[in-house]
């Protein structure tokens, strides 16, 4: 072998190497900045999520007691990116309330339940990219005495309606039954109540909770209104502390090759188990937004 070639191989092998170890996410960590979650992450060896634990489809109790559900999935997601282990994480199961001081303070690593993007949140968080867009359903029972949205909007005042208690409330049942009393409740379970119990003639709630519910339980809850409703809209998140760049990078990347790219098993698969439909195709060219 003459010189050249043999210092070929060398630099071959050397770059072999040099891949090999930046492919090591216990050396990667080493880049990433002192504080970041995500060199934090790494070294204890498990993610950390706040999330919660009774609003199906996004996360919920199966039959063992163990969380399920598309916020699951995307926790799932970020430990197989993190550990190439989608089970290394432990879930703090917290109150709607607790999602932005429990990451502000370092509980938790991360927060992903369904909690929708703002500009008025992201004063206090960093938001990942969107990993679902929400529309508003609405949920009456089989016995209710209004069927349609016409219906609704004609009984005027006499319609309570019950929603999750958030800073849209308001608004968002305003805009399609203006002269409704809004009921805000603090949980989706004490929305579901309202109208079973007739505290409530109608509930404004995701539409992808509509669908659930009202294909697992007809007898229960009934749709007066087929579709998401138009301009209602909202973006899903997941929230991180402000000022983690690597770690904020990090989660994107891992949701993006997830919904976009290769690594995407759980995502199909927890998408069409929880929504009930194959997710849209992938095109290839253009990259997504």
């Amino acid at each position: 072998m003459d010189s050249f070639t043999h210092r070929r191989n060398v630099l071959g092998l050397g770059a072999v190497l040099a891949a090999g170890a930046l492919l090591d996410p216990h050396k990667a960590a080493a880049q990433a900045a002192s504080e970041s979650v995500l060199r934090t992450a790494l070294d204890r060896g498990k993610l950390i999520v706040g999330t919660g634990s009774t609003n199906p489809p996004w996360h919920f109790e199966d039959d063992k007691g163990n969380l399920t559900g598309m916020d699951i999935a995307m926790a799932r997601i970020l430990a197989k990116g993190l550990f190439d282990d989608d089970t290394k994480v432990d879930y703090v199961r917290q109150d709607p309330a607790a999602r932005v001081p429990n990451v502000t303070t370092g509980k938790v690593d991360i927060v992903i339940q369904f909690m929708t993007i703002s500009s008025s949140r992201a004063q206090l968080v960093a938001f990942s990219r969107p990993y679902y867009i929400e529309g508003s359903g609405m949920m009456v029972t089989p016995k209710s005495k209004y069927k349609t949205l016409k219906e609704l909007v004609a009984a005027g005042a006499a319609v309570n309606a019950a929603i999750l208690a958030n800073v849209y409330a308001d608004d968002l049942v305003h805009r399609l039954l203006p002269q409704a009393q809004v009921l805000q409740l603090d949980s989706q379970a004490n929305v579901f109540q309202a109208i079973t119990a007739g505290r409530a003639d109608v509930a404004l709630v995701d539409a992808s909770t509509v669908k659930w519910l009202v294909k697992r339980n007809p007898d229960i809850y009934a749709n007066p209104i087929e579709g998401d409703m138009a301009g209602q809209a909202q973006l899903y998140g997941a929230a991180v502390r402000q000022g983690d760049l690597d770690w904020l990078q990090f989660v994107n990347t891992c949701f993006d090759v997830a919904m976009y790219g290769h690594e995407d098993g759980i995502y199909d698969k927890a998408y069409e188990e929880f929504f009930g439909e194959k997710r849209p195709p992938r095109v290839t060219g253009f990259p997504p937004m």
